[in-house]
Order: structure tokens, then C-alpha cells, then sequence
């Protein structure tokens, strides 16, 4: 089982959110636009040195872009730390963390996509309560809805409930359990690394974009023969963006768990589709499948 879940501070007035890149190099005109509605949340920014990288495959270095995320886990007055966006590289900086030793100092800490490297592994590996949201470049082009969601998951300490939509259900039944998970792509490439998960007794939240149906199943099979599913309590599916149709997704989708007779529910608002909320990692939730619901159980923050 993952460790005992610390859970960050609720982000307090004046403090700080900061913005780092610890992927690939930001669009500059997406980050301005980003940043606007980040500052729209009433809180100062503090953009690190790799957001404002340009060109290239990475935004900086590996120790770099680790740096640039650790000083501003090191800063008092940050209270918060959201990914600048998402690309490629966030696994290439796990080796530069001093996970627990970040883990020891609980801050918010929000993104998805590629970054989903770093949310699974501050959140199974070290214990951190973790945020699956937008990063800043999805927040100029992103719903209003998804804004006002990402500064409600900072400050409030009350519980949350993700609801879907038109949820599908793929599987019927109830389950409850910490939720893990996020790109599926990224948690894929975590396998056989010493930051793949543990996720016995887990509920599974899983979201991709632009890979067929074929690719799908060619990793959730990888996942599934590795062992890395062993354990799950239920699967909650957020957007499949550009990955085919939902006729042929959904049962590839469904075929990687219909042997564990957990329940499996698909629509969840969450991912890379036109809406993207805010869903804590590393506490319990109670899944519904039939319901479409994934209502947590605890507050994912210190008052």
C-alpha cells in the first residue's frame, strides 16, 4: 500500500502559487494567457527561470528544471507550485528529487499530463496528497469552470465529489480507495522504475490524448502483465482525447479489468478534453459506477 498520505496546507492569503517547467518549454503566448488567469485568483506568482525557456526539447537541463522545482519548494512564501505545461521530461527529473524530503514540507502541488510522473511519484512514493488539474497553459484556453476549480482545491478544506457528466458505465459496482493515477501514457513509462506505484487497494484514474485504440491496449496490456494493476479497487476514466471512437475505446478500455470484476466508469471531466477539473491524488474516494460519481471521503488539505 502507498504511505500514510500528508496532506499540503490550504494556500493562505498572500501566499505565493509558483510556476515551473519541468518538461518541455512552455508557448510563450499560451504561458502569458495562462498566467493571467492565474493571477485572476487573487494570489502573487512567482515564475521560475525554465517557464520563460524557449526552443528545444527540455526547459533547461534535468538538474535544471529539478532546481527550479525544488527552490520553489524551498520558498517560504510559496504556498503552491502549478507546472508551467506538460510535454516531455518530467520523468527525466525524478532522479534529482529529494521526494520524501519535499513530501516532509507538504505543498500543493497541481498538474497533469507528463507531469503526472511527478504527481504519482510525490504522491506514492513520499506520501504527498497531490493535485490532478490544469497546467498553465491549458488555463488561457481552458474553462472558466476549470479555473474557479483549481483555486477551490487550493483553499478549501471541505471534500470534494467529481461527477461525470454522461458517465458510461463499463463496469457496474462500487469500490472506495486512495485514487492514483493520471496519464496513462507517463504511468506507463513509470513501470519497472523505482517510481512505479503501488496500487493494491487503489482506485485507478486514468485520461490520454492522440494514441489509437491499438496503443491503448498495447499499454494497458504492458500494465496489466507487469502486475502494476494487481489490486485495484475500480477505474475511473477521465478524456481519451483524440483516440478513436468511443465503440471501439471503450471495450479495449474495459478488457484490461474485465477479469478483476471491479467497477469501471468512463466520462469523468477530467484530462485533456474541453473541461479539465481538479481531482486530488493519494486520499480515499468512494467510486460509483452507475452514478458516475467519485466523491472523496476526506479533505485533501490542511485547514
Amino acid at each position: 500500500m502507498p504511505p500514510i498520505s500528508m496532506k499540503p496546507p490550504a494556500l493562505a492569503s498572500g501566499q505565493a502559487i509558483g510556476v515551473c517547467a519541468p518538461a518541455s518549454p512552455p508557448p510563450q503566448e499560451d504561458l502569458g494567457r495562462g498566467l493571467a488567469v492565474l493571477a485572476s485568483l487573487g494570489h502573487p506568482l512567482k515564475v521560475s527561470g525554465t517557464a520563460r525557456a524557449t526552443g528545444g526539447l527540455f526547459a533547461g537541463s534535468d538538474a535544471e528544471r529539478a532546481k527550479a522545482l525544488t527552490d520553489l519548494w524551498d520558498d517560504p512564501e510559496t504556498g503552491a507550485i502549478v507546472c508551467a505545461r506538460g510535454g516531455y521530461g518530467s520523468l527525466r527529473i525524478l532522479p534529482f528529487l529529494d521526494l520524501k524530503a519535499m513530501a516532509a514540507r507538504p505543498k500543493i502541488f497541481a498538474g497533469f499530463s507528463d507531469a503526472t510522473a511527478l504527481l504519482i511519484a510525490l504522491s506514492s512514493q513520499a506520501g504527498l496528497v497531490t493535485f490532478h488539474g490544469p497546467v498553465v497553459t491549458s488555463l488561457g484556453p481552458g474553462t472558466p469552470e476549470d479555473a474557479a476549480d483549481l483555486a477551490a482545491a487550493f483553499t478549501c478544506a471541505a471534500p470534494v465529489t467529481l461527477k461525470a457528466p454522461r458517465p458510461v458505465t463499463l463496469a457496474p459496482g462500487r469500490a472506495e480507495g486512495k485514487v492514483l493515477g493520471g496519464n496513462l501514457t507517463t504511468l506507463c513509462h513509470l513501470a519497472g522504475t523505482p517510481w512505479q506505484p503501488d496500487l493494491d487497494g487503489c482506485l485507478l484514474f486514468l485520461e490520454d490524448r492522440g494514441e489509437a485504440p491499438y496503443r491503448i491496449d498495447r499499454m494497458l496490456s504492458h500494465l496489466r502483465l507487469a502486475g502494476v494493476f494487481n489490486g485495484v479497487r475500480g477505474v475511473a476514466l477521465g478524456s481519451f482525447t483524440d483516440c478513436g471512437r468511443t465503440e471501439v475505446l471503450h471495450p479495449v478500455l474495459l478488457d484490461a479489468f474485465s477479469k478483476t470484476g471491479i467497477p469501471v466508469c468512463a466520462g469523468f471531466p477530467a484530462g485533456h478534453g474541453t473541461e479539465n477539473r481538479t481531482l486530488p491524488l493519494g486520499i480515499p474516494a468512494r467510486l460509483d459506477a452507475e452514478a458516475g460519481t467519485l466523491r472523496y471521503l476526506e479533505s485533501a488539505l490542511l485547514p
